[in-house]
C-alpha cells in the first residue's frame, strides 16, 4: 500500500516551521496514543502513523532529504522511517512529548546521558603583544579564570568524612526506567539528577556543587617570531575535568599592535628610513635602530624614493626553524622645510645647473 505524505499525516503545510510540526505531532500523539484509546484498535495505527512522519520531519536533514526525493530518498541513503529512528533533536522532543503523556520527568535520556570521568572544557584567550615582543619573544603571566574541582571536597559536593549515598530511588544507575503500553522509556532520574547519589551534608565552599571558580595566574612563553593569529597551547590549564577526568587546554589567539616605525612582511621587518636630498644624491653611511640591535646601513648614490635596502638574516625568525627573514628598510627622500638664506640660495644654484644640464642634453639630442 502507497504512503501517506507525511505533511497530510500531520496536518502541516510543506513550508511549515519546527515548532508547528512539533506541535501537530504533540496533538496528534495525545490523541491517539493506545493507552487512552485501549476500546479503538485503529488508535495504535495512527499513533506509529504519525511518530514515523514526526521522526522525518522533526530531523532537519531528513526533512531536506524528504522534500526532494521522498521515500525513495530516505531509503537509498539509509534512512528508511520504517527503522524508526530519530536524530538528538527529534529524540528529546519526542521524549518531551511522552513526559506530556505519560507525566514523567522532562529530560529523555537515552544514549546522550553521561556518567564517569569526563575532560574539563578547553579555554580560549585573546593576547595581544607589541611588535617588538613578538619579533624578540617574551614570557607574560596570564590570569586565567577557570571552573575546577572544589578543593574543599575534590569535586565530590559533600562534606569530608561524610561520603554521598547510593540514590535509593534509581539505585545509583542515574536512570529510571518508565513502562506505558508498548512504550519503555528511560529518564534521568529526578531524585538525583542523573548521577546516583545522593548528597546529604553537602559541602560548605560549593555548597554540593563540586566545583568553584578560580582564578589563577600563569606564565606563558611566547617564541621569537609569533605572528598574528598563531594560536598557542597551553596543556592542562582549561577547565577542570569532572568525576575524575583530564583538565582540559587553554589556547591562546595572538594579536600584534601596530608599531609606529616597523611593519611585518612575512618574515620580513619593514621600516622607513628617512632621508636628505643631499644623501639621496650623494649617498651616505647611516644608523638604524632595529629591535635587536644598531645597524649600519649604506645608502648608495643617486639613491632613489621607495627603494628598498635589504639585509639579510634581519628579519622575523620562523619558529621552531633556525631560518630567518630578512630587514627591508625602505628610503623615503624628504623634501626639506623652512629653508634659511643659505639653503635656498644653494638650492637656487641647483636648480640653475639642472636646467642648463636639462639643456644641453636636448641640444645634444636635437644635433644626434
Amino acid at each position: 500500500m502507497a504512503k501517506k505524505d507525511y505533511y497530510q499525516i500531520l496536518g502541516v503545510s510543506r513550508n511549515a516551521s519546527p515548532e508547528e510540526i512539533k506541535k501537530a505531532y504533540r496533538k496528534l500523539a495525545m490523541q491517539h496514543h493506545p493507552d487512552r484509546n485501549r476500546d479503538k484498535p485503529e488508535a495504535e495505527e495512527r499513533f506509529k502513523e504519525a511518530s514515523e512522519a514526526y521522526s522525518v520531519l522533526g530531523n532537519s536533514d531528513k526533512r531536506n532529504i524528504y522534500d526532494q526525493y521522498g521515500f525513495e530518498g530516505l531509503r537509498m541513503r539509509g534512512g528508511n522511517a520504517d527503522s524508526g529512528f530519530f536524530s538528538d533533536s527529534a529524540f528529546a522532543d519526542f521524549g518531551d512529548i511522552l513526559g506530556d503523556l505519560f507525566g514523567f520527568g522532562q529530560t529523555f535520556s537515552g544514549a546522550r546521558q553521561r556518567r564517569g570521568p569526563r575532560k574539563g572544557r578547553d579555554l580560549g584567550l585573546e593576547i595581544s603583544l607589541t611588535m617588538e615582543e613578538s619579533f624578540l619573544g617574551v614570557e607574560k603571566e596570564i590570569a586565567v579564570e577557570r571552573e575546577r574541582n572544589c578543593p574543599e571536597c575534590d569535586g565530590s559536593g559533600s562534606e569530608a568524612g561524610k561520603p554521598a549515598k547510593t540514590c535509593p530511588h534509581c539505585g545509583g544507575s542515574g536512570n529510571v526506567r518508565h513502562t506505558q503500553g508498548f512504550f519503555s522509556v528511560s529518564t534521568t532520574c529526578s531524585s538525583c539528577r542523573g548521577s546516583g547519589k545522593i548528597i546529604e551534608h553537602a559541602c560548605k565552599k560549593c555548597h554540593g556543587q563540586g566545583r568553584t571558580i578560580e582564578t589563577k595566574k600563569i606564565k606563558v612563553t611566547f617564541p621569537a617570531g609569533i605572528d598574528e593569529g598563531n594560536r598557542l597551547r597551553v596543556a592542562a590549564e582549561g577547565e577542570g575535568g569532572s568525576q575524575g577526568g583530564p583538565p582540559g587546554d587553554l589556547y591562546l589567539m595572538v594579536k600584534i599592535k601596530e608599531d609606529k616605525n616597523f611593519q611585518r612582511r612575512d618574515n620580513d621587518l619593514l621600516c622607513q628610513l628617512p632621508i636628505s636630498f643631499s644623501q639621496a644624491a650623494l649617498g651616505d653611511q647611516v644608523s638604524v635602530k632595529t629591535f635587536e640591535e644598531i645597524e649600519k646601513v649604506k645608502i648608495p648614490a643617486a639613491a632613489q624614493n621607495g627603494q628598498i635596502i635589504k639585509i639579510k638574516g634581519k628579519g622575523f625568525r620562523q619558529i621552531n626553524r633556525w631560518s630567518r627573514g630578512d630587514l627591508l628598510i625602505q628610503i623615503h627622500v624628504m623634501t626639506p622645510q623652512a629653508l634659511n638664506h643659505q639653503e635656498t640660495e644653494l638650492f637656487k644654484k641647483l636648480r640653475e645647473l639642472e636646467k642648463n644640464k636639462g639643456k644641453a642634453m636636448f641640444a645634444k639630442d636635437t644635433v644626434n
